[in-house]
């Protein structure tokens, strides 16, 4: 397809330029040329070797090499013009721009991967989803999830290729590297509903890429985008689980954007207003006065519901004991964490005062 892109670039220039020009790929083979004879042969006069980079136009036998842009360790056209002068490497060096934009521009327009990136980043209009859609024979309205992936400890490329297996449908499913610590997948669900779906995978992956890579790993799932065109809020959503999660539950590793409750509404409140809130909470003493084992106490007084019988039997103390402790947080707060008004406010506080401490760290 890339030689059709080259051969309209040319037959629009031939008439503009008085000499021969053309592509040819890496190992020298002519792909396009206005020269039509040449198309097919392999140029004697090119080297390989002899590429410098895509920033520099060389001379050999009579021609001028400029290769196009490229990502990665090698490159895969260099365009070329007969003669070796000053002109000829200016020709050269203007035909590979030209080459480089309307490969990027077809790329761009046919490729379903870049359209996908495309829209998770915001850099393409809501009213041309539906359009650019249509010419990729895509289906807009099928559910999908993305499942973000952010690489902790140490990054590696390996990662990308890796996820990638796991996906083999590339029309349908789309792993695309978004920096050098996180990539995201954008998975075609089979039922609207089927959100675990997405969640199963997210741990096949994180296995995987700890096994084989040794590189440990969050993971943020979005919630089912009904829609090509809100794929962006998606990723938005699950960058959120993430960031969420990393404040208020630091021991899971794959999080849920749906599962983050209370800890998404805090997360979005102005820093001033957690404040005031805590200050108007803790009237009587702050709350760091109370020590850690203090607060041990009350993490396990709300995971067993405010039950005071089962929680004195989870920490090993008599039941007098707990309440005595009680007691004392009711004296230091003025919050008695036995009645349930009480509790949800005391509640709030903690997850407000843990989101501050998130931000100066």
């Amino acid at each position: 397809m890339s030689s059709k892109i080259f051969q309209n670039v040319i037959t629009q220039m031939k008439n503009s330029i008085d000499r021969t020009i053309g592509v040819i790929d890496d190992k020298g083979f002519v792909i396009a040329s206005s020269d039509l004879s040449l198309i097919g042969n392999r140029l004697d006069s090119f080297s390989k070797l002899s590429i410098p980079d895509a920033e520099v136009v060389y001379f050999e036998a009579g021609r001028s090499f400029r290769a196009l842009p490229y990502e990665g360790r090698t490159f895969e056209y260099v365009a070329f013009v007969d003669g070796d002068d000053a002109i000829s490497g200016t020709l050269c060096t203007m035909a590979a721009v030209a080459f480089n934009e309307s490969k990027l521009s077809f790329d761009e327009k046919h490729n379903k991967a870049a359209f996908i990136k495309n829209i998770i980043s915001d850099n393409i209009l809501p009213g041309d989803v539906y359009v650019r859609a249509k010419e990729l024979h895509f289906t807009t309205d099928a559910p999908r999830c993305v499942i973000l992936v952010r690489q902790l400890d140490k990054q590696d490329i390996a990662a990308v290729e890796l996820i990638s297996r796991l996906f083999p449908d590339r029309q349908n499913d789309f792993v695309i590297s978004v920096n050098d610590r996180d990539i995201v997948i954008v998975k075609l669900l089979s039922t609207a509903d089927n959100v675990n779906e997405a969640v199963k995978l997210a741990g096949v992956i994180e296995t995987r890429i700890s096994e084989e890579l040794g590189i440990t790993t969050n993971i943020g799932v979005s919630t089912v985008a009904e829609h090509l065109r809100e794929l962006a809020d998606k990723y938005k959503e699950a960058q959120v689980a993430i960031e969420v999660g990393n404040i208020f539950e630091a021991d899971k590793s794959i999080i849920k954007y749906d599962s983050l409750g209370l800890g998404r509404i805090i997360y979005q409140l102005p820093t001033r207003l957690c404040e005031m809130f805590l200050n108007e909470v803790f009237k009587k003493n702050p709350i760091d006065t109370l020590d850690e084992d203090t607060l041990d106490t009350i993490d396990r007084f709300f995971e067993n519901n405010l039950n005071v019988s089962e929680t004195s039997r989870k920490l090993y103390v008599h039941r007098n004991t707990l309440v005595y402790r009680l007691e004392k947080i009711k004296k230091l707060t003025g919050l008695d964490l036995r009645e349930f008004d009480h509790a949800i406010v005391f509640k709030v506080a903690l997850m407000v005062k843990m989101y501050l401490d998130s931000l100066s760290r």
